[in-house]
C-alpha cells in the first residue's frame, strides 16, 4: 500500500471513530433528557396534595415558609389557583365560628338562592333556644316567635354576626334535625377529601367540631364558588326584621383587598379567620385565599384578623404588614371580650361566644 493509499485510510477510520463516539454522545444525552422529562410529566401530572409548599412551590414555598406563616397556630394558602400550600402545626383543633361556612355551604347547595328565596317562620322553641343560648354567652341575633326570615336574611344572621342560634335554625330547617344536618356536613367533608375534620354541630360552639386549617381552605374554597355566599360575606352589614342592623364581625372588609370570608373565636380555639384578598403579586392581579386557626391576642378576633393580614401583606411583597398588630397575651391571661352589641351577646366570651 502506498504513502497516500495509506494515509486516505487511516483518514476514513478516524473520521468512523468519532462518528460513532458522536453517536454514542447523542444517544446518552438522549436517555438522559428522556427520562427528566418522564420523570416531569409524571410529576406534573399527579402533583402530591400534602408536599410542603417549598416541595411543590419552589421560591414562593421557601418564601411562604420563612416569613408569611403565623409564629403561632396554624395556616394554609392557595395563590390565585394554585395548591394548598400548608404551613406547620396541620393538625385537627377547635375552628369556632369558621364551621357555619360548611353549615352556609350546604344549605345553598340544598336551596339555590334566586331573589330572596322560601320564608322561614320561627318558633317558640327558636326562641327558648335563643335565650337559653344567650345565657351561655353565645353570640346571636335577637328574634320573636312568628317572625319570618328569607333564606338570604338567616344566610346573613349566619355569616355577618355570626349567630348560633340562626345556624341551628337552618340546620333545623334544611334537614328536620341537628343531628341529621351534622351527619350531612360530615359526609360532605369526606367527599372534598377534609380527611382531619370533625363537625359535631352546625355553628363551631362545640369544642369538639374540629379541623385543620389546610381542611378549611377546601370548603372555603368552594363556598366562595357560589355567588350568594361571596355577596354575603363580602357585605359590612346587614338589615333584618326584628335585629335591625347587623355589623361584620370581619372589621377587614374593605380593606387592603380583603372580600370575605368568615371569622371565629372562642377560648378553645383562639382566633380563627378564613379569608380572601384580591392583591397585586408580582404586578398582577392575584386571589389570596386562606385560614389561620388557634391565634393567641387579648382580643381574638383582632388575632386571627391581624396574623392573616400579615400573611397577605408578605405574599404581595409588601415589606411592612398593613393589618392590625398582632397582640400577644401575657403568660395565663384570658382572651379580651368585646363590648355586648345591640344585636348580638359577647361574639367573644372567654368559654365559646363564637364569631
Amino acid at each position: 500500500m502506498s504513502s497516500s493509499e495509506l494515509a486516505r485510510t487511516t483518514t476514513r477510520r478516524l473520521s468512523g471513530l468519532r462518528a460513532g463516539g458522536l453517536l454514542v454522545v447523542i444517544a446518552a444525552i438522549a436517555a438522559v433528557v428522556g427520562h427528566q422529562l418522564l420523570a416531569s410529566s409524571s410529576s406534573t401530572a399527579t402533583p402530591p396534595t400534602d408536599r410542603l409548599p417549598s416541595e411543590r412551590n419552589g421560591a414562593l414555598g421557601n418564601a411562604l415558609l420563612r416569613t408569611a406563616w403565623p409564629a403561632y397556630g396554624q395556616a394554609a394558602v392557595q395563590i390565585g389557583r394554585s395548591h394548598i400550600q400548608l404551613g406547620p402545626n396541620q393538625h385537627a383543633a377547635p375552628i369556632a365560628s369558621v364551621a357555619k361556612v360548611m353549615t352556609a355551604y350546604l344549605v345553598l347547595r340544598d336551596h339555590p338562592l334566586g331573589e330572596g328565596g322560601p320564608t322561614i317562620t320561627l318558633t317558640g322553641a327558636d326562641v327558648a333556644d335563643t335565650e337559653h343560648r344567650s345565657r351561655q354567652r353565645e353570640s346571636v341575633v335577637p328574634i320573636v316567635a312568628g317572625e319570618q326570615l328569607t333564606e338570604r336574611q338567616a344566610l346573613q344572621a349566619l355569616l355577618v354576626p355570626s349567630a348560633n342560634n340562626i345556624a341551628a335554625v337552618l340546620a333545623r330547617w334544611d334537614a328536620g334535625t341537628i343531628a341529621r344536618f351534622v351527619g350531612r356536613m360530615n359526609a360532605t367533608a369526606r367527599s372534598l377529601g377534609m380527611t382531619r375534620t370533625r363537625y359535631t354541630d352546625p355553628s363551631g360552639y362545640d369544642d369538639r367540631t374540629v379541623s385543620t386549617a389546610a381542611d378549611q381552605l377546601r370548603i372555603v374554597d368552594e363556598a366562595m364558588r357560589l355567588p350568594v355566599f361571596a355577596n354575603i360575606v363580602a357585605s359590612a352589614s346587614a338589615t333584618l326584621p326584628v335585629a335591625g342592623t347587623v355589623h361584620n364581625t370581619n372589621t377587614l372588609l374593605g380593606r387592603y383587598g380583603f372580600v370575605g370570608v368568615k371569622t371565629g373565636s372562642d377560648k378553645a380555639a383562639g382566633g380563627c379567620f378564613a379569608f380572601r384578598a384580591i392583591r397585586l403579586v408580582h404586578d398582577k392581579r392575584t386571589t389570596i385565599t386562606g385560614v389561620v386557626l388557634g391565634q393567641p391576642g387579648y382580643d381574638l378576633i383582632d388575632a386571627g384578623l391581624a396574623a392573616a393580614s400579615a400573611m397577605v401583606a408578605r405574599i404581595s411583597g409588601d415589606r411592612v404588614g398593613p393589618g392590625l398588630p398582632q397582640q400577644l397575651p401575657a403568660p395565663g391571661a384570658l382572651p379580651r371580650t368585646h363590648a355586648r352589641q345591640r344585636t348580638s351577646v359577647d361574639p367573644d366570651s372567654t368559654r365559646g361566644g363564637t364569631t
